[in-house]
C-alpha cells in the first residue's frame, strides 16, 4: 500500500501545480485567441477557453511519474514483471493522452458534431485492442428473473465490444451536453471521479483488489487537478474548460470502468447525465429544431437565469413533431407557449428543466441544485449497486 501513500503526495502535488499554472497561463490563451465572452453574465470580460488542457497534461504527467513507482517490484524482478497490468495503464493512459489531443484540436477549429462522436471512438481504440488481448470477457451475467429463459449468462461477442466503443462516446459527450454554466462540467466530474473512489475502496476486499487499485491509480490523480480545474471555473468562472476537458473526464471514466470490469456501475454514476441525454433526444436528433447553443437565457435585469426556448412552426411540423410535443406537454416535460402560427418550447435540457420547476434563480445557484442532483443519484447509484442487486444477482 505505500504506492498509494506515493500517489496521494503525487497528487496533492499535481493539485498544487494545477492551481498555480492556471492563473499564470490566462494571458496566453486570451493572446493566442482562445477565449469566450460568458453568455449568462452581464460584462463582455473575455475568459481564456479550453483551460482544460492545462489539468489535463498535469494528471497524465502525474500518472506518467507514478507508473516506475506502481511497478517498482516488478523492474526489480524482470522475471516477475506484470506485463498485462503495464500493458493496460499504457493503453488507458494512451487513449487519454489521444482524447486530450483530439479535444483541444475541437476547441480550436471548432469541429462538427458528427466528429464529436467519431473522436472517442478511435481513441478508445488502443483500449479495446489490450482488452481483447488480456481478458477478451464478452459475457454478461443474467438477473436472476430471466434465468429461466435466458441462462445464467450470455457471450455476445462482437457486441460487447461494440458496447464498450459506445460506452467511450457517451462518457465523453454526456459531460458536454449537460453543460454551459460556471462551475457544472466540472462539479459533476468531481462527484462521479469521488463515486468511482469511493466504490473502488469498498471492493479493495473483494477478489478484484488489482482491478480497482488500478481504478484509483488512475482516479486519484485525475481528482486531484479536477479540483484545482473546479477551483478557478465555479461562478463567477475565470475561466472555461473547453470540450478538452469533457474528452478526457469521458475517456478517463470509461477507460477505468472498461478495464477495472465495472462498467455498468459507471453507467450508475452517470445517472444525472443519462436523464439529461433522453431528455434532450428529440433535440439531438432533431426531431424538434436544436439551436446551436441551448444555455438558459440570461435576464440582466433581475441578475437571474430563465429557460431558454426554441420556435416550431407550426406550418412545418409533421405528424411526428405534434405527437410528441402533445405527449411531452401532457406529462409536464415541457413549457410550450402556442399562437396560430407557432409553438414556442423550452429547450430540452435538465438545465432548462430545472429552470422550469423551480423558477429563475442565479448561475451560482443552480449549479449547486444541480450537482445535489447528482449527489442524491449517487446515493441511488450505491443502493441500486450494493442492496438491490442482491435480489438480480448471486453476489
Amino acid at each position: 500500500m505505500w504506492s498509494i501513500v506515493i500517489l496521494l503526495i503525487l497528487s496533492i502535488l499535481a493539485y498544487v501545480v494545477t492551481d498555480e499554472l492556471i492563473p499564470k497561463l490566462k494571458d496566453l490563451f486570451i493572446k493566442a485567441g482562445l477565449y469566450g465572452i460568458d453568455l449568462c453574465k452581464s460584462n463582455n470580460k473575455k475568459i481564456p477557453e479550453a483551460i482544460g488542457v492545462v489539468s489535463g497534461c498535469i494528471f497524465l504527467v502525474t500518472s506518467f511519474i507514478f507508473i516506475p513507482i506502481a511497478f517498482g517490484n516488478g523492474l526489480m524482478e524482470r522475471e516477475l514483471f506484470p506485463h498485462n497490468e503495464f500493458a493496460e495503464l499504457l493503453a488507458a493512459l494512451l487513449s487519454i493522452c489521444c482524447m486530450l489531443l483530439l479535444g483541444f484540436a475541437d476547441d480550436v477549429l471548432d469541429l462538427k458534431w458528427r466528429y464529436k462522436l467519431l473522436l472517442p471512438t478511435v481513441a478508445s481504440l488502443p483500449l479495446l485492442v489490450v482488452y481483447y488481448v488480456n481478458f477478451n470477457s464478452t459475457t454478461f451475467v443474467i438477473p436472476i428473473p430471466l434465468r429461466q429463459w435466458l441462462g445464467s449468462s450470455i457471450n455476445i461477442g462482437l457486441l460487447y465490444y461494440v458496447y464498450m466503443g459506445m460506452l467511450a462516446v457517451f462518457c465523453t459527450n454526456a459531460i458536454n451536453i449537460l453543460a454551459g454554466i460556471n462551475g457544472l462540467e466540472v462539479g459533476q466530474s468531481v462527484i462521479i471521479a469521488l463515486s468511482i473512489i469511493i466504490f473502488d475502496i469498498i471492493e479493495l476486499r473483494g477478489d478484484q483488489f488489482k482491478a480497482h487499485m488500478f481504478s484509483l491509480y488512475i482516479m486519484t490523480p485525475y481528482l486531484a487537478t479536477t479540483l484545482a480545474l473546479l477551483k478557478h471555473n465555479w461562478y463567477p468562472s475565470k475561466v472555461f474548460v473547453g470540450d478538452t476537458f469533457c474528452y478526457v473526464s469521458g475517456m478517463t471514466f470509461a477507460v477505468v470502468g472498461i478495464l477495472s470490469h465495472f462498467s455498468k456501475t459507471v453507467l450508475l454514476f452517470f445517472l444525472p447525465q443519462v436523464i439529461n441525454f433522453l431528455y434532450s433526444v428529440p433535440q439531438l436528433f432533431r426531431i424538434i429544431p436544436c439551436p446551436r447553443h441551448r444555455l438558459p437565457k440570461y435576464n440582466a435585469e433581475m441578475d437571474l437565469l430563465e429557460p431558454s426556448r426554441t420556435l416550431i412552426v407550426k406550418k412545418e411540423m409533421t405528424i411526428i413533431n405534434k405527437a410528441l410535443v402533445q405527449v411531452l406537454t401532457i406529462l409536464h416535460l415541457i413549457d410550450t407557449i402556442e399562437d396560430s402560427e407557432s409553438i414556442t418550447i423550452n429547450n430540452m435540457t435538465l438545465i432548462n428543466f430545472t429552470l422550469i420547476k423551480l423558477g429563475p434563480m442565479s448561475e451560482g445557484t443552480l449549479t449547486a441544485k444541480l450537482l445535489i442532483f447528482q449527489c442524491v443519484c449517487t446515493l441511488i447509484a450505491f443502493l441500486i449497486r450494493y442492496p438491490m442487486a442482491s435480489y438480480f444477482y448471486d453476489t
